[in-house]
């Protein structure tokens, strides 16, 4: 998220926070396409990551995106952290390590998500390679510990830093070593949202198996497919993983509100300053706790988009659905992701047939299937079979459903082709992860180093 929101409505009582989330329902003319995705820095000489300040760091190439793209900057306590177009169509942001992301404009067609980040890449590659800097495309840090990672001057990740220990194993890991593709995709009415949020919870897990591209960890191999999909496992997971409750038919905008109400806050911010919440549920805010501790205590409408934003389930709920299953990846990935789940979630059609075909899958099997992933990629059981079968009727509805769509581009060519990234792992039966790790094992000699080369942007 780019820019943390400042909305001094105050918060009368719960039906106003279940009308927030169902103003997000648009008519099906109204349905957009907004595709994140992020990428680690790194220097060319020695592979080495880039800091945030100093003449060849990170700031330096925000000030030069700045400088070419005329957006407006956004400061966290005078310190460029991202910037944002003057219209609100994008934004980029950095994640705590330094993890460089473009938060995309709401398009119409996968055509324009693909020009949209090849256009960013070109963009970022003429202020960073003068530099000497060079961006990875993976779903995992590589070769960097968690101590030479660097951190960002960011109010809210100096927050979630000091929290993230005490509630999982892996927060640190997640904030400063993970990198995704992850699109954001909208809902006509309540009972749309419920049908999008069950079949993606449910092919979350293969979402992360066709993705899984982090199988390297400070230089070695690191067991795993997909070392992000493994951390979130235990990052916090009072407010990530599978959502049991949203498998219920009669799941509803009030149900996560529900949830959300009693995650532990980040943060408020006031008069510019982020005050520590980590200590209260949004709740509990909303009952006065925090009326005494911070200037202007009361809930705002501010307030609960930005608690809404630091929630990580595998499927989150805002104005609009996001898809957050997937490891970051090479330029074809991006445009690949969004295809995926455009084509599964944009068409009636193949939406029914999604739906068809996951059905029976229970919270059990999912839960299961999300636990084996980071392992076993698409080679993970379900059932009598396994993922890559699973995959093969998945895709072709995707398929389906891209082709029904018949968003072309100026040569005639409809969305399809931005599948055959994924056709090629299933007909491969290996994974992204997997042929890295072959080439590791012979012509790579050992070495991680030829990553840096080869998976660059």
């Amino acid at each position: 998220m780019a820019r943390d929101t400042t909305d001094f409505r105050p918060i009368e009582g719960v039906d106003e926070l279940v009308a927030y989330l169902a103003e997000g329902n648009k008519p099906r003319e109204q349905w957009r396409i907004g595709t994140e995705h992020e990428k680690f820095p790194f220097y060319v000489d020695g592979n080495a990551p880039v800091p945030y300040g100093g003449g060849r760091g990170i700031r330096a190439i925000l000030e030069g995106m700045q400088q070419k793209l005329g957006w407006d900057p956004i400061l966290d306590d005078g310190r460029i952290i991202g910037l944002v177009e003057p219209t609100g169509q994008g934004a980029i942001s950095l994640e705590p390590g330094g993890q460089f992301e473009l938060s995309g404009a709401p398009l119409e067609s996968i055509h324009q998500t693909c020009r949209e980040g090849n256009a960013h890449l070109s963009q970022v590659r003429e202020i960073a390679e003068p530099l000497g800097i060079r961006f990875l495309g993976l779903g995992g840090s590589p070769k960097w510990s968690l101590a030479e990672t660097p951190k960002m001057p960011k109010s809210r990740y100096e927050i979630m830093t000091r929290y993230m220990p005490k509630v999982g194993t892996r927060g640190l890991d997640m904030m400063y070593r993970t990198c995704t593709i992850q699109v954001n995709l909208d809902f006509e009415s309540e009972a749309d949202m419920r049908r999008k949020m069950q079949v993606s919870l449910k092919l979350q897990p293969l979402s992360t198996a066709l993705f899984a591209n982090s199988p390297f960890t400070e230089s070695r191999p690191n067991g795993l497919q997909s070392w992000r999909g493994d951390i979130w496992r235990d990052t916090d997971n009072q407010r990530s993983g599978l959502l049991e409750f949203c498998f219920s038919p009669d799941f509803g905008f009030a149900d996560y509100v529900e949830w959300a109400l009693d995650v532990p806050m980040y943060f408020v911010i006031r008069d510019g300053h982020y005050h520590d919440m980590t200590h209260i549920t949004f709740r509990q805010f909303m009952a006065g706790a925090a009326r005494n501790e911070v200037p202007d205590g009361l809930p705002t409408m501010g307030d609960w988009a930005n608690h809404l934003s630091t929630l990580f389930p595998d499927v989150r709920l805002k104005r609009f659905l996001e898809m957050r299953g997937a490891d970051g990846g090479p330029w074809r990935r991006i445009c690949a992701l969004p295809a995926f789940w455009v084509g599964l979630l944009y068409d009636e059609a193949a939406l029914e047939a999604a739906e068809a075909l996951t059905a029976s899958w229970t919270y059990k099997e999912v839960l299961a299937m999300r636990n084996a992933v980071p392992e076993l990629g698409i080679s993970a059981p379900f059932r009598n079979t396994t993922l890559r079968d699973v995959a093969r009727d998945v895709l072709a509805i995707s398929r389906s459903g891209l082709k029904n769509r018949a968003r072309k581009n100026r040569d005639g060519y409809d969305e399809t082709s931005f599948l055959n990234t994924l056709d090629e792992v299933v007909a491969r039966g290996t994974t992204s992860a997997e042929e890295m790790l072959s080439a590791y094992h012979t012509r790579w000699g050992g070495s991680i180093e030829p990553v840096f080369m080869e998976y660059a942007y």
